[in-house]
């Protein structure tokens, strides 16, 4: 069952509009919570009027930081790091607002329409104070965004290995560049969303939830309300319209709506729009690397410094994003000296989160310019510069010498870089593909070929957890607590648990991300899920078919290592003794340990309740892989790039369902296709967002993609017992690298060069007029 390519169970009831997402929950009697949000950047707040909203139609209730003062503590910090300057951010702000779209109060009515109308009548009078919109406005802001951080840095973090100084000082070849890539939101279907409803008698919350992490919101509730966990049950629905990083994060209005539906004792709502996912759902904000590499006559990578800056936003959590850039940068290659430094700073932006790949596609982005660069510099073929740099497969577990995000030392498990590279240049021709490059230059054509590798950290801790349960009926259920955001997770846990178990995965019901069903969970993000809620389903499966064997030994008088699950006669499972006809259906043994008979003692050896649950915990990250190759031509007149030809490559370890991890791939593709060539948030120089509808951010339909071939394989990961990576990334993190490669090499004839993403048609069509402006000032 494992390595099956199995149809999604999910997609039969979402192809029939029969999905359920947070806002089709029917909770009767629910009121509507609609936001009144910052319109300034960076202000002080000197009042907020609410008496006229107060009174409006179908209106209950208006609730600002002063009405909420009982839950509005200072938030914790996300993930903590000893170069993390403390920022205070809580619910709502009470003194000043430090980005466009900050919650500043709420609205409750009957319906969302007359929320949103009274929302109209708040008023509120600010102080404006100047503000950032950008790294090097925030360098020299005369006001400091957060009280007593006067210089905007969030955070300053140097890590390094060997003497890049000396290598920098030694090498026949040194390479000085900067580059910067922008990346953008996530831009779900589905926004955030949430409902809840209070029970008064109990004293107890159920919050339904798009979100990725539901037990980390159960805490945060917790810590605001000042309640133990067992007082709130946080669901996020199996069904949800994508979350890509930012629905990992945790939000003023998850924390607003559980509370009101308390203190109105009646259910509450609150839909995110698009405009206000624009404004107040959390981005991956700008990078800039200055690099410094120091590399041989032969293109021998010696040594790399890389200095960045990362816009965190108006407030820092963490450093994962950065953290994770990086460590990103070193890649697949062999470098023996680098040195990683980064400073984190505020602007007066929606704060900075995880988006599909979280800092990686920089580092990517970053790494695989300079091999292009390198080549460039050597006359060399842009993919045999990184082939003879690549880490080969005897070389793993190789310690790269920085310390991950994880807190681990980043060391990859397992790989065969090589073999995927030449795996992928064989799949589209690279030698024809060459030839082809010549012939079309030579009739004019603009046609480029581009090359990425990359390596990707998954499968992170700290752990996840599974719960396996066979019913009375024969049927089993499979419970963990990281919930679904369009992986497939009711098709490949059930293949798991099928395959622990011996049964059909048809048997299987798979429950997710309910923090009432499983009393521990991290979360979905970071392409992790498989590599740690795989195996401690496995072990949960295989400890529950243990019970159930011991038990129908017990009573057939064989050994448990005798029996087997299997269909009889007629097509029912039963546990059957192997090489004979005796057994016994499943669901009779089911009930045996489940049920037994009333006030009856059961029969010596047979174990009580068939449930198991097991946790994993992960001694480290692993590390998958991936190559992509890609032929573009450009035209110049209108700076559009027509991508005639794409192989994706991925090494994820272990595959569960093959068609899954392709739908997988391709998603990520698209997602960085997006980031590549079309998205980018702009915001103005005191952090007015400039970009706050589709109609001047644009991202593409299925029109403009193009066809894909896809390759696979698989080195298992030495760091869980299924041996699995993570896929979920895999596709996006290459593809600003490879689309700036193949652009660049299109554009080689015309002297331009790629230093910055996205790549739009008004500005490659500038790189162009900008190339040809040189050429005639050049002497």
């Amino acid at each position: 069952m494992i390595g099956e390519r199995r149809v999604r169970r999910e997609d039969l009831r979402l192809l029939r509009g029969r999905g359920e997402y947070v806002d089709d929950i029917d909770l009767p009697g629910v009121l509507h919570m609609a936001a009144v949000r910052s319109t300034q950047p960076h202000a002080r707040i000197l009042n907020i009027d609410t008496s006229a909203a107060t009174g409006g139609e179908g209106v209950v209730a208006v609730y600002t930081a002063a009405d909420l003062a009982e839950i509005n503590r200072p938030w914790p910090v996300h993930l903590a790091h000893s170069s993390l300057r403390p920022a205070e951010q809580r619910t709502l702000p009470i003194e000043k607002v430090r980005y466009v779209g900050e919650l500043v109060a709420v609205v409750v009515a009957e319906s969302r329409y007359l929320a949103e109308d009274a929302c109209e009548l708040v008023v509120i009078d600010y102080e404006p104070l100047p503000g950032s919109g950008h790294l090097a406005v925030s360098q020299q802001l005369p006001v400091a965004i957060h009280d007593g951080i006067d210089d905007n840095v969030a955070a300053h973090v140097v890590q390094s290995t060997g003497d890049v100084e000396a290598a920098l000082a030694a090498a026949p070849r040194v390479l000085r560049e900067t580059y910067s890539i922008n990346r953008g939101g996530g831009h779900s279907m589905e926004g955030r969303a949430v409902a809840a409803r209070y029970d008064r008698a109990m004293g107890e919350f159920v919050v339904w939830d798009a979100t990725q992490t539901p037990h980390q919101i159960r805490a945060q509730l917790a810590y605001c309300y000042g309640l133990s966990e067992e007082k709130i049950r946080v669901i996020a629905p199996p069904d949800v319209g994508g979350g890509f990083g930012p629905k990992a994060g945790k939000y003023p209005e998850e924390i607003i709506v559980p509370w009101l539906a308390k203190l109105l004792d009646r259910p509450v709502k609150f839909v995110e729009d698009r405009y206000e996912h624009f404004v107040s759902c959390t981005q991956e904000h700008l990078q800039e690397h200055h690099l410094e590499v120091a590399y041989d006559d032969d293109g021998m990578l010696l040594g790399l410094k890389d200095v960045f800056l990362h816009d965190t936003g108006a407030y820092a959590s963490s450093l994962i994003v950065p953290l994770i850039a990086g460590t990103t940068v070193p890649g697949p290659y062999k470098i023996p000296n680098l040195h990683i430094e980064f400073t984190s700073l505020f602007t007066n932006k929606v704060p900075s989160s995880a988006v599909r790949g979280a800092g990686r596609p920089q580092g990517v982005f970053v790494m695989e310019r300079v091999m292009d660069r390198i080549a460039e510099d050597l006359g060399l073929d842009p993919a045999d510069v990184r082939a003879r740099n690549l880490i080969q497969e005897h070389e793993f577990p190789y310690a790269v010498g920085l310390t991950f995000r994880d807190g681990s030392p980043l060391t990859y498990d397992s790989g065969n870089y090589p073999g995927l590279l030449e795996k992928g240049l064989a799949k589209i021709d690279y030698p024809r593909q060459r030839e082809l490059q010549a012939k079309r230059r030579g009739e004019g054509a603009l046609r480029g070929i581009g090359v990425s590798v990359a390596v990707e950290g998954v499968g992170l801790g700290p752990f996840e957890g599974a719960t396996v349960r066979m019913e009375s009926n024969g049927r089993v259920t499979a419970i963990m607590g990281a919930p679904p955001q369009g992986q497939g997770f009711e098709t490949t846990y059930a293949q798991i648990c099928a395959e622990a178990m011996g049964v059909d995965p048809d048997s299987v019901d798979v429950v997710t991300g309910d923090t009432g069903t499983i009393a521990y969970g991290v979360g979905t993000f970071a392409s992790r899920v498989m590599a740690t809620a795989g195996p401690a389903m496995m072990t949960a499966a295989s400890e529950v078919k243990q019970k159930l064997f011991q038990s129908v030994a017990a009573v057939l008088e064989v050994s448990p290592d005798d029996l087997e699950i299997r269909a009889d006669g007629v097509g029912v499972s039963e546990v059957g003794v192997r090489g004979t006809q005796t057994g016994m259906p499943l669901a009779q043994a089911a009930r045996m340990s489940n049920v037994g008979s009333p006030g009856v003692t059961m029969l010596a050896g047979t174990v009580p309740g068939l449930t198991a649950t097991s946790y994993f915990n992960p001694s480290s990250a692993g590390y998958s892989s991936s190559v992509q190759v890609c032929v573009v031509e450009i035209d110049p007149g209108t700076g559009e790039v027509e991508i005639l030809d794409w192989v994706v490559g991925h090494d994820c370890g272990t595959i569960i369902n093959p068609l899954l991890v392709e739908g997988q791939v391709l998603g990520g593709v698209v997602h960085g296709l997006s980031n590549a060539l079309y998205e980018e948030s702009l915001y103005s120089a005191d952090g007015t967002p400039l970009t706050t509808s589709f109609l001047d951010y644009p991202i593409p339909s299925a029109r403009e993609l193009p066809m894909i071939e896809l390759y696979d394989q698989s080195t298992p990961s030495p760091l869980n017992p299924l041996g699995v990576k993570g896929a979920g990334e895999a596709g996006t993190l290459g593809v600003p690298a490879v689309i700036a490669s193949a652009v660049e090499d299109a554009l080689a004839p015309l002297g331009v060069r790629i230093t910055s993403m996205p790549l739009s048609p008004g500005r490659i069509g500038d790189l162009i007029e900008d190339a040809r402006i040189a050429r005639q000032a050049a002497p």
